[in-house]
């Protein structure tokens, strides 16, 4: 009787202590859940530097077409944007040196694949032309047939393509760089330069708020960009993120958005 009373306190504790155990893995199970629940939950916060002179892409003012789009892309993937407004080359070297996650509105090109993480889906797609006052008679009718010697404006820092070098080498062009659009379209009208190299939206609008539409005229291409967030190598989720936007973009094309977000703001 003795070893039958024994053993069956015996069973009683160690059934006590089993049911504590699986009740304290059940209780850790769920609180692990509940962690890693709050964790994917809670959305990934970058800054990105924004610049302040292409509008109607970007402006002074932190808004335009590129603000709207990168906002919602990253915002169907769990992606929180703060912007810092800046000269565009400054966002550049912001984005390399780490200060800012990334910077938008940039070329992907030779030069910049070195320097910056890339996604494959472009935001969009912009023309840049070679502008001339409409007193200049040039009869180039591309690029390769621009007069040697001609003098060229451009904006310092920004990217115009693989093809510049080879034609400044073969045309023997003279290269005067500035650091804003109203700079480049004032030395055309004073003939200080022969042409300038602009991007065709961006002139459209300074062309229109500098009231010179009758005196500045595009006459042929100089290249086609895909426009891009080019992410920081700093960062320790940059290949994720370029994803991330990657399937944000796509998703707004797929739910009808994408067109509707690039239609130009008033400015």
């Amino acid at each position: 009787m003795l070893f039958i009373g024994y053993s069956k306190k015996r069973l009683k504790a160690t059934f006590t202590r089993v049911y504590t155990q699986v009740a304290f893995c059940l209780f850790a199970i769920v609180c692990a859940n509940l962690t890693l629940h709050t964790a994917m939950a809670e959305p990934i916060k970058i800054t990105l530097a924004a610049e302040d002179g292409w509008p109607p892409f970007a402006d002074e003012f932190g808004s335009g077409i590129s603000h709207n789009l990168i906002q919602q892309a990253f915002k169907q993937v769990d992606v929180e944007v703060s912007t810092i407004v800046v000269p565009y080359t400054r966002g550049l070297i912001m984005a390399e040196r780490g200060t800012v996650d990334g910077v938008f509105n940039v070329t992907k090109e030779q030069s910049t694949q070195k320097r910056f993480v890339f996604g494959k889906v472009p935001l969009f797609t912009v023309n840049a032309s070679f502008f001339f006052a409409k007193t200049n008679t040039v009869n180039a009718k591309d690029k390769w047939q621009l007069p040697l010697g001609s003098i060229i404006g451009i904006i310092d820092g920004y990217e115009y393509g693989d093809e510049l070098l080879q034609l400044i080498d073969q045309r023997q062009l003279k290269i005067i760089k500035v650091q804003s659009q109203r700079q480049l379209i004032n030395l055309l009208l004073v003939n200080r330069i022969d042409s300038a190299i602009m991007y065709d939206m961006v002139a459209d609008v300074y062309i229109e708020q500098m009231g010179v539409k009758q005196d500045i005229v595009a006459k042929f291409t100089n290249h086609t960009s895909e426009i891009f967030v080019a992410l920081s190598k700093h960062h320790p989720q940059a290949l994720e993120l370029s994803i991330r936007l990657d399937k944000g973009l796509q998703q707004l094309k797929q739910q009808g958005h994408y067109q509707q977000l690039l239609v130009p703001l008033d400015f």
